[in-house]
């Protein structure tokens, strides 16, 4: 059973509409025994830092999340999320991936929303992908390349797409909307 994290953020529906089209059973819980019980743990996420990580901490999730051994996957603010701190209302975030999350310089558009390629990728995660695959991406926030960077994009600067430390994995670009492309990244967590 897939568990994906309840903690008020958005854009739930569509990763349990992408795991049903993947024939796999997900519930939505913030209950840490369910968490803990699970095979993989997904925190999926559209929203705001700060509260979210309120609800985490409240909850003592934050600690939770951190304990867990099986696969863990991060989707777009679930992987700032995992990084030491974010810009966005200067919240201390889980600590999981050494790097900070910035917001984009002012000098472009805002958010940084559409389809977009790799510069490089480099993780089991992106089996039978290329750097030309698209992946469809909304956020105002990126984390910087890190050494748990495992695929790069490039939009005003360059960030990490995609990080990985031992069960702990994230992408910024949301794969339950990126298509085909996407499919084989929840397929490659799903498998692991």
């Amino acid at each position: 059973m897939i568990a994906i994290l309840k903690y008020n953020a958005g854009n739930i529906k569509s990763v349990r509409n992408a795991l049903e089209r993947e024939g796999v059973g997900c519930i939505l819980t913030d209950d840490e025994k369910e968490l803990a019980a699970a095979d993989k743990v997904i925190i999926p996420g559209v929203g705001n830092a700060g509260p979210a990580m309120r609800y985490l901490r409240e909850r003592g999730l934050d600690r939770v999340i951190k304990s867990l051994k099986q696969p863990v996957l991060g989707i777009c603010l679930g992987l700032q999320l995992m990084c030491r701190w974010s810009e966005e209302e200067n919240t201390g975030c889980l600590g999981i991936f050494d790097t900070d999350v910035v917001k984009f310089p002012p000098s472009g558009i805002i958010p940084h929303m559409g389809w977009n390629n790799f510069t490089w990728l480099n993780d089991d995660l992106f089996k039978g992908l290329t750097i030309d695959d698209n992946m469809y991406y909304v956020h105002s926030y990126y984390a910087g390349l890190c050494s748990h960077t495992t695929a790069a994009c490039t939009y005003m600067v360059t960030f990490s797409a995609a990080l990985r430390k031992d069960n702990f994995m994230a992408t910024q670009f949301h794969p339950e909307k990126s298509a085909a492309a996407g499919e084989k990244v929840l397929r490659n967590f799903l498998s692991l």
